[in-house]
């Protein structure tokens, strides 16, 4: 278990002491942006790996914290369709927040689709995917897995609000005064309107697509069915 704490605690600084502090810039003026953002993804990498690597052997160690209820279990599969249009349309919707694409905020009319309900949907995604692991598993390796991938998430969220106002000044001003961090936060307050056909049918598609492989190949990959009763594909 110790090394695996070791790992998550190493993915979960980078994401948080590195990336989201001072320590950031002071990188960045010595290696360059490029050199900086090549070395935060080559970190990032080991330390997924490490995650992986280490994970039997802290499930093997786990100990049982809570017994989900089987209704919140096969609810998953209704869930999690939303999670991969938050994840996979998130990350094929054009988007001022994602690495490289800062510039956006100088264009009008950015704000479609899913960045209506949220400025960071691909995090949002994470973080609702991470939860309802974590509330599904209730062992203690699962917990620590799935609660640290949660929190990188949501803190990312607020991590990247302050870099891009402290970067963008007026045009981040523009964009966050017509967007919320929380989902569906500007829709509630009327500062922007629900318009579901703005994410368009080919992110629909890509993101069912990898919902349907995901959910095919989950109990070959991870050795549990997620389907409801516990019915399996094979």
């Amino acid at each position: 278990m110790t090394g695996f704490i070791l790992a998550l605690a190493f993915f979960f600084l980078i994401h948080t002491l590195v990336s989201g502090t001072a320590l950031r810039q002071v990188l960045i003026d010595k290696l360059g942006d490029g050199g900086y953002r090549a070395v935060f993804i080559i970190a990032s990498i080991v330390g997924l790996v490490w995650i992986v690597v280490a994970y039997p052997a802290a499930r093997a160690e786990t100990e049982i914290l809570w017994g989900a209820a089987r209704g919140l279990i096969d609810s998953a599969v209704l869930i999690m369709p939303i999670v991969f249009v938050l994840v996979v349309a998130g990350m094929m919707t054009p988007n001022p927040t994602l690495v490289t694409r800062e510039k956006l905020l100088e264009k009008e009319g950015v704000v479609r689709g899913l960045l209506r309900i949220t400025r960071h949907p691909f995090l949002w995604g994470v973080t609702i995917w991470g939860l309802l692991h974590l509330a599904m598993t209730g062992h203690s390796a699962a917990v620590l897995l799935f609660g640290t991938f949660a929190a990188v998430a949501v803190l990312g969220t607020y991590s990247i609000d302050r870099k891009r106002a402290k970067a963008f000044g007026a045009q981040w001003q523009k964009f966050r005064d017509e967007t919320s961090n929380l989902p569906f936060g500007a829709i509630v307050t009327k500062r922007n309107k629900l318009k579901l056909g703005e994410i368009g049918w080919f992110r629909f598609l890509a993101s069912i697509i990898a919902f349907a492989i995901v959910l095919y190949g989950h109990q070959w990959l991870f050795g549990k069915s997620p389907l409801p009763g516990g019915m399996s594909f094979y």
